[in-house]
């Protein structure tokens, strides 16, 4: 026998001796995890010993408290509202303890909790009712609504005290407000702890973050808080000044998601602790839990930054008039324009108007002119009504120059944000993910917006051709344009990542995208707005809305007409957003949309869902809807493809009446947390989205 027959042999022989020692580690192991499971129960807590704790789980069928047993080693630790984990499903995940009560209706044994993350109250018991409240709007789950409101915890943060403001320095004279029929009235109201609710048509002038920082002072004399939201951080900014003169130094916070975790954890807590009452912030501010909330205010309550696009995508003027129900506050949605909703908030009288009176309008508002509007017009200049810059336009810039700046609005942003085929005009896309294709640069070849490859040698499906041209042109080419135009003047952009804050009184252009516009100091001498056309060609249920908004924006920053001032829009004078424009009534303009609406049965007369996925998903999910009788199906048809990710996704339009809006939400929860427990392919539910092309 070899010496390795032999070294085979002893191996043979020592499997049963392996096998029975495996056998003996697990017998042992099963032992161990047999005396673990009897472990005695943990002693429950003296008081309140059951805790109904919401679980950080975004599955539909289990949205509700859940009970668990306070350990009484957790006793002091465990507040209501405080963080803590435990285990679900065999994994260990967060959540908020919503109340500590008594006795739990569960029958069986309670599992104890896991942890006491931290003994600070982060959710407070009014957040908690309105994480349900828009839950139930939005046919969402509450766990995704309190990621929207309460901030990630920052453990050194959380361990510094709050300081407490001191009593506002200033009270604010009021004297923006005296513009306004009704204005004053409105002011007392809140100093008087009243609840007014109303619809703010600002003037054309820079005075609106004075007039919400004198109505938060207003309401912090009757010793409640106020909640301000604006669209972004310029505006923040904007308000924060504005605060701080009326209120003094330190007597409010700014809340916005681009603080960083410490210094939004740092607000966030003053907040929660009582130690500042007034905030000002974008749409994170929107959940901040302010002490004796007295008024919630939402500045140009249109603009898109306001919708939520996380999951269930609220919009925050919503959200902020539920808290006005709930917290039986005072209401103030403003802006140079009305929106279709606020507009519908004065017709059923939930609110009232506070608008100048048209002659302090007149006097305050620029002198705002359409090209190509009068037949004489058109004699002199035949292209006044097709050109980009038709000579009326041309002269109107080259007149405003000699008297200071002039401010030139352009839909597009970047170089050339479109392309399609110089020779039969069919739309360039991307061969890889059929994406569209733009020019980023004078210098670069055209690029995919999708995927970001660059296509030098792009050639046309449909007639083979290989040029290019620009149906639609950005800021960057038209800067580049009005330069060569303007020659002795100097040219600034403004837009996408190179937004501009404020430009000085002297003389120079100022080529800006819609919400990108900068404050000029003393006012701009003259506004251009370019391409009416092109924005009003999107295809959007709100497009005529929208750019009326966006160009009162923009007028808005213009010198008043005995000051100079002067608005030309390069468009068709027919268009009935232009004519509102040079009427300057937003208020009639949002009446007729609103008239529309109604007999179309669209948002807000009727309430609108859209159901989003692949199409086999769409069509089941609709299967197991149960619809109220008047509901309206539209659809499916092939979803806007937005991404690589979304095409060939199918849509379902549903449509019911206003008051049935409740129960088409509620059969959507049931349909998604039918769909969740069945672990069936996820569909995309949005209440009354934004828009709908």
């Amino acid at each position: 026998m070899t010496e390795n027959e032999r070294e085979e042999e002893g191996q043979l022989a020592l499997l049963p001796q392996l096998a029975r020692a495996r056998a003996r580690q697990a017998k042992k192991a099963a032992e161990q995890k047999g005396r673990q499971g009897q472990k005695r129960p943990a002693e429950p807590a003296p008081e309140r010993p059951v805790a109904r704790v919401l679980v950080d789980v975004p599955l539909a069928h289990l949205d509700r408290p859940f009970d668990y047993l306070v350990p009484a080693s957790m006793h002091e630790q465990v507040t209501d509202g405080c963080r803590v984990r435990v285990r679900f499903a065999g994994q260990l995940v967060d959540g908020y303890v919503v109340e500590r009560v008594e006795e739990s209706e569960h029958a069986g044994r309670l599992a104890p909790l896991a942890r006491a993350v931290s003994p600070e109250p982060v959710l407070a018991p009014e957040i908690a009712t309105l994480s349900g409240t828009l839950a139930a709007r939005y046919a969402g789950t509450r766990s995704d609504v309190l990621r929207l409101a309460v901030p990630k915890r920052h453990a050194a943060t959380e361990k510094r005290p709050s300081q407490p403001a001191t009593p506002p320095s200033g009270t604010g004279a009021g004297r923006v407000w005296d513009a306004y029929q009704g204005g004053q009235a409105f002011l007392r109201g809140l100093a008087e702890g009243g609840s007014p609710r109303a619809v703010w048509t600002a003037l054309p002038c820079p005075t609106w973050p004075e007039a919400l920082a004198e109505a938060a002072a207003a309401t912090a004399r009757s010793d409640r808080g106020a909640l301000l939201c604006v669209p972004d951080r310029r505006d923040v900014d904007r308000v924060d000044a504005a605060l701080r003169e009326v209120l003094g130094p330190d007597r409010h916070v700014v809340l916005t998601a681009d603080l960083g975790p410490a210094a939004r954890y740092r607000a966030f807590l003053a907040v929660r602790r009582g130690a500042v009452r007034v905030v000002v912030g974008t749409r994170a501010a929107a959940f901040a839990p302010v002490h004796n909330l007295g008024l919630v205010a939402i500045w140009d309550d249109g603009d898109d930054l306001f919708a939520e696009p996380r999951a269930p995508y609220p919009h925050i003027r919503e959200v902020l008039l539920l808290r006005a129900e709930e917290q039986r506050c005072a209401a103030l949605i403003g802006g140079f324009a009305h929106t279709v909703e606020s507009e519908y908030l004065l017709d059923t009288g939930w609110a009232r108007p506070l608008a100048p009176e048209r002659a302090v309008l007149r006097e305050r508002a620029p002198r705002v002119v359409i090209t190509g509007a009068t037949d004489r017009e058109l004699e002199r200049d035949p292209g006044a009504r097709m050109a980009r810059l038709p000579r009326s336009a041309y002269n109107a810039i080259r007149e405003g120059l000699e008297q200071g700046p002039v401010l030139l609005q352009t839909p597009r942003r970047g170089y050339v944000s479109s392309l399609a085929c110089d020779r039969c005009r069919t739309p360039a896309r991307c061969p890889v993910c059929t994406g569209p294709l733009w020019l980023p640069s004078a210098h670069t070849p055209p690029t995919c917006r999708w995927c970001a490859t660059e296509q030098p040698a792009w050639a046309c499906p449909e007639c083979g051709g290989h040029g290019l041209r620009a149906p639609a042109l950005g800021e960057g080419r038209t800067a580049e344009e009005i330069g060569r135009a303007f020659p002795g003047a100097s040219v600034r952009s403004s837009a996408g990542e190179r937004v501009l804050d404020r430009v000085g009184p002297e003389p120079g252009l100022v080529v800006a995208t819609p919400g990108a516009e900068p404050v000029a100091e003393g006012g701009y001498a003259c506004v251009a707005l370019l391409d009416t056309w092109l924005m009003l060609a999107r295809p959007d249920l709100r497009v005529a809305e929208e750019s009326l908004r966006r160009w009162l924006n923009a007028a808005a920053l213009a010198r008043p007409a005995s000051g100079g001032g002067r608005v030309v829009a390069v468009g068709d004078p027919a268009t009935p957003a232009l004519q509102a424009l040079v009427r300057w009534d937003p208020g009639g303009f949002a009446r007729r949309e609103m008239a529309e609406r109604r007999s179309a049965h669209l948002p807000p007369a009727s309430r609108l869902v859209t159901v989003t996925g692949a199409e086999a998903d769409v069509e089941e999910a609709l299967g197991g809807l149960r619809l109220p009788a008047t509901a309206e199906v539209l659809g499916p048809v092939p979803a806007p493809a937005r991404s690589p990710e979304t095409d060939g996704q199918a849509r379902v339009v549903v449509r019911v009446p206003r008051v049935q809006g409740p129960a088409l939400s509620e059969a959507l929860r049931q349909m998604q947390s039918q769909r969740a427990a069945r672990k069936l392919g996820p569909v995309r539910v949005h209440v009354d989205p934004v828009g709908l092309e």
